[in-house]
């Protein structure tokens, strides 16, 4: 079996990787699982606000391991640094498609079999939205009715994003103005589950069965 790293922008997503994803994958044989946090300088970590760091990262990774692994990545849409081949995808009006594209460019810029690109629409806390359970474990009983009818409001949690403000991040903190996404998120997601996330965000679930067959 495979091992499996992945690339990620920042705190949220690190530990939503070692505290979902990784123990989800182990039932699939699948035991070393590593998120990386994107290297910004010399000294920082975290963030994506520029492609080429998220490459330089990947491209380090490919030329340094042996074939017994596989690079993944895991970033937000909401707020992304231009992708290469811009032409490509910066006129598709739906959000899907553009970021279906956006990850076929990806893979065309860093040209490896063992990379599997990965952008969460529209952000992480998208994924909190597959259930109300998690808001009402965590939330007062008038915040979670609030996110109850958000959820009620959309076909599936990767579609919440009307505005800039109406990203899902944006709209916790509508809600409640001291969440915190590093805490509170991964809290919520562990009430949530995987089970749920992925019966109820396609891309995502794709996302996964894509990195147990490339493990395997």
């Amino acid at each position: 079996m495979k091992r499996l790293y992945i690339i990620v922008e920042g705190q949220t997503e690190q530990e939503f990787v070692n505290s979902m994803i990784a123990p989800y994958l182990q039932q699939f044989g699948i035991y070393s699982v590593t998120p990386i946090l994107i290297r910004t300088s010399k000294s920082g970590r975290g963030g994506f606000v520029n492609y080429e760091h998220l490459k330089n990262d990947a491209v380090k990774l490919l030329r340094s391991q042996k074939d017994d692994f596989i690079v993944s990545m895991f970033v937000d849409f909401f707020r992304i640094p231009e992708i290469p081949q811009k032409e490509k995808w910066e006129k598709m009006a739906n959000h899907k498609d553009q970021v279906a594209e956006m990850e076929k460019c990806i893979k065309d810029d860093i040209k490896d079999h063992r990379f599997i690109p990965y952008i969460q629409l529209h952000e992480f806390e998208a994924l909190l939205f597959s259930s109300n359970k998690g808001f009402e474990t965590y939330f007062t009983k008038e915040n979670a009715l609030e996110t109850h009818q958000i959820i009620n409001a959309f076909e599936n949690p990767e579609e919440i994003n009307s505005t800039p403000e109406g990203a899902p991040s944006k709209r916790l903190m509508s809600i409640k103005n001291d969440y915190e996404k590093v805490l509170e998120g991964n809290l919520i997601a562990l009430v949530v589950g995987m089970k749920e996330i992925m019966a109820k965000c396609p891309r995502f679930k794709a996302w996964i069965e894509e990195l147990i067959k490339a493990c395997k």
